[in-house]
């Protein structure tokens, strides 16, 4: 229900602006000034509560030093804040309207007793001001004790030292033995620890003056409580971003390992308060429970967590790879069921081929996609990629146009474009050149690691299966292609490819019509390439040997590979491209013709209202929604000549007027959190997903942790130390603090005595056996 403001000639409510809206206070002196500000009648008779319960002022009623954000989505009034601003005349321009809200024409007397209330009020509170400054010096803090500031103070120093192990990703221990005569030398953590003591931390050199020099600092528990706090304070302020912009998408990425456990990193896609879209990374989920159980984990992390609403979510993707693949589409089925609007799209930042390849539950295919993920690492040091570059050479003698360029695409990150196996059936020959030239080095110039990966990708690539599986992706993917790159690119492109799916679905349903014709000129095609490679042509051998078993005639290698590669592909493509793109996601798409810039391309003849109701629940007026369109397109129409026309989200969201056009602002912010759409890299843009590379890269999987993790990938987030020690004193009181690590040290204690009792009975009947023998003897000789 919307608030309404109850001053007079003001008309405006909360649903039709951002401003904040306040209730009468409770206080009857103070809710009595209130009234007697707005000038009504009518109000002075109720009483206080009923005033708070039943009444609001808009925040244009108040001096701005009154109105103050204790955080991005809660605004909120001083204790001394009473409204002075406004309207009492502008009602006498019309007198024959009749206004609801009555203005009380204030006498004489009125007058002078509204000033002598004033004067009485603000002499007591300058007293009141007074008095407790007189109290209270600026340097105190009245309520902790010195025992207490002490305690703050070194969680202040440990806070830091973590805080500064994340940024940098250095990991809390290091790989290296620890030394009796150096003590914690393998913990990273320990040791910046004693550097700040002995850098004059007088809170840490307090604390832990009177250790034990073979001690250690902190406990595993105190440690992990450290962390988790660090961790929490972090992610939730990126949740107050994301909870004051409500609408998001949720992306994963690849699996990532830790403990031996493998966990799903989970991002928000959003946009900020300064409407600056935003992608960042809050957790990693658990990865090993099914699918019905990961939906349920995912559900309960957004909502009962992290207190967003499912609701609200407008998008999710998967940019992972491999096996994970086939259980993310279940989960995004399942997620896309119980949510509609929550679309499933490919993420911007993978080749919308490779997501098709990545998809399809082929065995060979996943084969061929594993080999590009070996290549990709393989040639990422120079002296592999000079190697490469030779081979390429040497393939391609004649043509120095066509080395040229392929040399050039060695230098750059061609396993992630959209024509990557346009490249691989390119250099396929050059691969394998490259992969047995370092395999059979003879210099020494490459480890034995590396020798060993090169055999490892040159036995893959020389099989004919795999051979014919890049050939047929290319063929089938080369529809594709140019979709998929105009969804990545400017805002028109993808527009109009969300308009060309209908081209793209029927040209691969006219190859799969002519599957003959298609898949004979493509066996031609692998068997002259793997003619070049000195390949033999085979139908692979697993299906030989069930072949012979159930005692089947004899097939040929073209009819197999028709049978089970090229058919299979192509309509796995095909129900992939269907399910990403349904008529919703297409609906969606098209609400791009909001972007001036493609209003200007349609010449304005552009129908937003048909697939606006996608969106319209979420519009905070849709029933002005048409004739605020229609106002939107006329203001670009007739816009000036020196107006250029915005080109993308991002750049029509920062017009300073986009706010008087609400619906249109909605529907802008809404379509820039989907994942499908590509990132305009501005100075706020931070791509999370490249610093979780980054950390993966330079971090040890032995070394890794998911509190460092977050620390790291979020070095950019502002980190509140003092928030943190806040947060810490209020879950763990020192003195429960000093008891867990009593309690720890004393089940170490414990665990010392019940090892040396067992060592003292494993000895003791060894001992006891000489006596007796003695004893025995005697016995007989007497």
């Amino acid at each position: 229900m919307p608030n309404f403001c109850a001053a007079p000639n003001c008309t405006r409510k909360s649903t039709q602006s951002d401003l904040a809206f306040f209730r009468f206070p409770r206080d009857p002196e103070r809710c009595r000034m209130w009234v007697e500000n707005c000038r009504r009648a009518d109000l002075e008779a109720k009483t206080s509560d009923q005033l708070n319960k039943h009444y609001r002022l808009c925040a244009k009623h108040f001096d701005p030093a009154m109105v103050c954000k204790t955080s991005p989505y809660r605004t909120v009034l001083k204790d001394t804040a009473i409204p002075t601003m406004f309207d009492l005349t502008s009602h006498l321009k019309n007198p024959h309207n009749r206004h609801r809200k009555q203005i009380k024409e204030l006498t004489e007397e009125d007058i002078r007793k509204i000033k002598e209330r004033r004067l009485a009020s603000s002499i007591e509170q300058l007293i009141s001001k007074q008095d407790s400054t007189a109290d209270v010096s600026p340097d105190d803090e009245p309520h902790l004790s010195p025992e207490e500031k002490e305690f703050r103070d070194y969680l202040h120093s440990l806070f830091e030292v973590i805080v500064l192990l994340g940024k940098q990703s250095i990991p809390l221990t290091t790989d290296r033995p620890s030394d009796v005569s150096e003590p914690g030398c393998n913990s990273n953590f320990q040791m910046l620890l004693h550097h700040h003591m002995n850098a004059g931390d007088d809170a840490l050199r307090k604390r832990f003056e009177g250790t034990a020099v073979n001690a250690p600092y902190l406990s595993a528990t105190q440690q992990s409580q450290l962390l988790e706090v660090c961790e929490n304070t972090v992610r939730e302020e990126i949740l107050m971003e994301v909870r004051d912009g409500r609408f998001f998408s949720l992306v994963t990425g690849d699996l990532v390992e830790f403990d031996g456990e493998n966990h799903l990193p989970l991002f928000l896609r959003f946009v900020n308060q300064r409407n600056f879209l935003r992608e960042e990374f809050l957790d990693f989920l658990p990865f090993e429970d099914s699918e019905p159980v990961l939906v349920e984990k995912l559900e309960g992390q957004l909502t009962d967590r992290w207190g967003l609403s499912m609701e609200d979510c407008r998008g999710h993707a998967h940019k992972a790879t491999g096996t994970s693949t086939t259980k993310m589409k279940a989960v995004a089925v399942m997620l896309t069921e119980k949510y509609p609007l929550a679309l499933h799209m490919p993420c911007s930042t993978t080749a919308l081929n490779i997501h098709l390849a990545n998809s399809l539950p082929f065995p060979n295919v996943q084969i061929v996609m594993e080999v590009l993920r070996k290549i990709d690492v393989f040639f990422r040091r120079p002296a592999t990629q000079g190697e490469l570059e030779k081979a390429v050479a040497e393939c391609f003698q004649g043509n120095e146009e066509k080395e040229g360029a392929l040399k050039q695409i060695c230098r750059t990150r061609w396993t992630d474009q959209h024509n990557v196996f346009d490249l691989m059936v390119d250099m396929l020959e050059a691969l394998v050149l490259c992969m047995d030239n370092i395999r059979h080095d003879n210099g020494a110039k490459f480890t034995d690691v590396a020798r060993a990966n090169a055999y490892s990708i040159s036995e893959i690539l020389a099989d004919f299966e795999l051979v014919v599986t890049i050939v047929i992706l290319k063929n089938t993917l080369t529809y594709t292609r140019a979709f998929g790159r105009n969804l990545q690119g400017e805002t028109l492109e993808v527009f109009f490819a969300a308009n060309s799916l209908t081209a793209v679905l029927h040209s691969l349903n006219e190859v799969i019509d002519n599957i003959d014709v298609y898949h004979e000129f493509w066996f031609e095609e692998a068997v002259g390439l793997a003619a070049e490679m000195d390949i033999p042509v085979t139908v692979p051998r697993l299906f030989l040997r069930k072949q012979r078993s159930a005692d089947i005639g004899e097939i040929q290698a073209e009819a197999y590979f028709k049978e089970y590669v090229t058919i299979p592909v192509i309509r796995g493509v095909i129900q992939e491209v269907e399910e990403m793109f349904s008529e919703t996601n297409l609906k969606a798409l098209k609400c791009l013709s909001l972007v001036p810039a493609v209003m200007g391309q349609m010449k304005f003849n552009t129908s937003e209202e048909n697939n606006a109701d996608v969106y319209r629940g979420d519009l905070p007026n849709p029933d002005t929604l048409p004739a605020e369109l229609h106002c939107w397109r006329i203001k670009w129409k007739h816009r000036g000549k020196e107006v250029r026309l915005p080109t993308t989200i991002h750049e029509t969201l920062q017009l300073p007027d986009v706010k008087f056009f609400p619906n249109v602002n909605c529907f802008l912010k809404v379509l820039s959190a989907l994942p499908v759409l590509r990132f305009d890299l501005d100075g706020e843009t931070v791509l999370a997903g490249r610093r979780l590379r980054a950390y993966l890269g330079a971090t040890p999987p032995e070394q890794r942790n998911r509190s460092m993790a977050l620390l790291y990938i979020n070095a950019h987030v502002k980190h509140d130390l003092d928030v943190m020690v806040d947060q810490y004193c209020r879950l763990y009181p020192e003195d429960e603090a000093e008891a867990e690590v009593e309690a720890e040290a004393t089940e170490e204690e414990a665990e010392a005595v019940a090892a040396e009792a067992e060592a003292v009975e494993e000895a003791e009947p060894m001992e006891e056996a000489e006596p007796m023998e003695e004893e025995t003897t005697t016995t007989k000789t007497t």
